[in-house]
This record gives C-alpha cells, sequence and structure tokens, in this order.
C-alpha cells in the first residue's frame, strides 16, 4: 500500500471516528434533555402583603425604613391614640353607669315588693272592714249603703294591688339574669371591647417576617383605615413563575424537583419544587383576551404558568420580585 492510499484511509478512519463521537454526543444530550424541561421565560414572585392600618388617624412615629428586613410582631408605625383613648374612657363610663343602673333596678325590685306587701296589707284590712259592716248591716246597726261603701273601698283596693303587683313584675323582668344578662349592661360592655380594640389597631406591627417594600409613609401623614400603604414580602416565600410551552407541559407534576439559576446570580444554581400548574395561559384572563375565533388567526404556541417553590434561598444572595431566571424541571 502506497503512502498516498495510507494516508486516505488515516483520514477516512478520523472522519468515522469524529462521526461517532458526534453521534454519541448528541444521543447522550437528547437522552439528558428527554428528562427535563426547561425555559428562560421564568420571573420571580413572592407572597405580599399589603399592610394598611385599620384605624384612621394622623401618623405619629414610622419605625421602620424602606427595604428593611423586618421579624414578625415588629412595631411598623403608630397612629395618634388620643381620639381612641378619649372613646374607650367613654365607652368605660357607660359602662358604669349601666352597671348602677342595674342597682337601681334592683333597689326598684325591693321598692315594688314593699309597695305590694302594703297593698296586701291594705287589702286585707278592707275585707275585714267590709265583713264587719255586713254583719253590722244585717243586725241593723249600720244602713246598706255603709256596706256597699265598704264593698267598693274593697275592689279598689284589689285594683291598688294589682297595679302594685304590674310593678313589680316589670321590675323583676328588668333584673332577670341580673348584671350578666343585663342588655344595657352588654351593650356597654361590647362597646368597651370594640374602643379597646381600636385603640390597639394605632400601633401596627408586623404580621410576619419579610422585607419592607415600597415605604412612602412619613410622619405626620393622615392615613385611612383600610387603605394600603406598603408592602411587606414574605420572607420564604419566594418562587418562580415560570412560563413554559404547552407543548413542554407534558410530564411536569407538581412534586418534581428543579433547578433554578436567576439572572442577577448565573453561577449559583437554586433549587426548587413544582407546587402547581396554571389552569390556563398567561393571557386567557388578560384585559383583552385573544379572540382566536376571528378570520385572520395565525397558530401561536402558547404559555402556561408553572410555580416553583425555591427551597434553599440564601441571605446572602438576596432574591427581588420581578427578575429573570431559568428554569429545568428533572420529570424522572
Amino acid at each position: 500500500m502506497n503512502k498516498r492510499m495510507i494516508l486516505r484511509t488515516a483520514k477516512i478512519a478520523g472522519l468515522v471516528l469524529a462521526l461517532g463521537g458526534a453521534s454519541f454526543s448528541a444521543y447522550a444530550y437528547w437522552k439528558m434533555s428527554r428528562g427535563n424541561a426547561s425555559t428562560d421565560d421564568a420571573y420571580l414572585n413572592a407572597d405580599v402583603a399589603q399592610v394598611a392600618a385599620l384605624v384612621s388617624g394622623p401618623v405619629t412615629v414610622v419605625q421602620v425604613r424602606d427595604n428593611e428586613f423586618v421579624h414578625k410582631g415588629q412595631a411598623l408605625f403608630d397612629i395618634d391614640p388620643a381620639p381612641f383613648q378619649v372613646a374607650l374612657a367613654k365607652a368605660q363610663a357607660k359602662l358604669a353607669q349601666s352597671a348602677q343602673g342595674v342597682h337601681e333596678d334592683d333597689a326598684d325590685v325591693q321598692a315594688a315588693r314593699a309597695e305590694l306587701v302594703r297593698e296586701n296589707a291594705a287589702l286585707q284590712n278592707a275585707l275585714s272592714q267590709w265583713q264587719r259592716t255586713q254583719e253590722l248591716v244585717g243586725r241593723g246597726f249600720l244602713s246598706k249603703q255603709a256596706a256597699d261603701d265598704a264593698h267598693a273601698k274593697v275592689l279598689t283596693q284589689q285594683a291598688t294591688r294589682g297595679a302594685a303587683q304590674a310593678r313589680l313584675t316589670r321590675a323583676e323582668a328588668k333584673t332577670s339574669g341580673g348584671m350578666a344578662q343585663s342588655p344595657d349592661v352588654l351593650a356597654a360592655k361590647a362597646e368597651v371591647a370594640q374602643a379597646e380594640l381600636n385603640l390597639s389597631y394605632t400601633h401596627v406591627i408586623a404580621p410576619s417576617d419579610g422585607w419592607v417594600s415600597n415605604l412612602t409613609l412619613a410622619r405626620g401623614t393622615v392615613v385611612s383605615a383600610n387603605a394600603p400603604l406598603f408592602a411587606l414580602i414574605v420572607n420564604g416565600s419566594f418562587r418562580v413563575d415560570a412560563n413554559f410551552k404547552e407543548t413542554q407541559l407534558k410530564g411536569i407534576e407538581p412534586g418534581q424537583t428543579a433547578e433554578i439559576v436567576v439572572d442577577m446570580y448565573p453561577k449559583h444554581v437554586f433549587h426548587g419544587t413544582v407546587e402547581s400548574l396554571s389552569g390556563s395561559t398567561g393571557n386567557a384572563f388578560s384585559l383583552l383576551p385573544p379572540q382566536n375565533a376571528t378570520g385572520n388567526w395565525v397558530k401561536v404556541t402558547q404559555r402556561v404558568p408553572v410555580k416553583v417553590h425555591i427551597s434553599d434561598a440564601d441571605a446572602a444572595l438576596p432574591l427581588r420580585v420581578g427578575t429573570t431566571a431559568t428554569v429545568k424541571i428533572h420529570l424522572d
């Protein structure tokens, strides 16, 4: 075999080896890609609590700064408590007045009972007087008119006694159940409880651990009840909203593990778990959803949001809501 033939054979062998290596690499990549689904259309998100005051009034002190990390229960800001302290004092005075009214009702019951005893005695006396008058009329010592007058007095006294009994019944009804069941006392206690609650609302605390965001509140600002003032990004709730093509959804299920690379930290890999798959495409519930039934229709592959919870967030690598990421889900 001459030198030219040897050289040609070597070239052919090299080409075969190169093609074999490329084929093996392509097969290995295809094999690996079959077990993953990835997208770079992904954005960081988190649970965001909108902080609002539950009562209205001027802010007296702001105890946090924008972007500061706070702990659950930490003071955020205070509202002037003076009007609510006055309201509480009025409610407490009304409660005391209601309790005093119950004591007065008890006294009324005692007075009504004494009156009934007196009227019962008077009625008994009138009956005895009528009986004696009838005996004297029968013996001819008094006229029949005297008996009629005595009988009329009995009837009058019975009516008076009935009125006294009615007053006692009403007085006892007002005190039935005692202090604990008095409607006026119960209403006054409810007003005190509401006043105490409103006063506690003047001291606003953090509902959870997290980062204060978009804070523009300043001392002297008059806030309204239930109006959002700033946001609190809840610690430990970071996730990625990954938008996968509808053709990639097959095999993606909740519970699968995922790798996340945030564009802010391209050399660090976060890990997470698939939480859920959306029941619609990203634009299905937009203000102007696509109308595919119109005439000029072009088929476009849609994307479906998949929520991936980040399980190993690192304080040294703080995450930011709205930043971009790349997500790879392990399908196996």
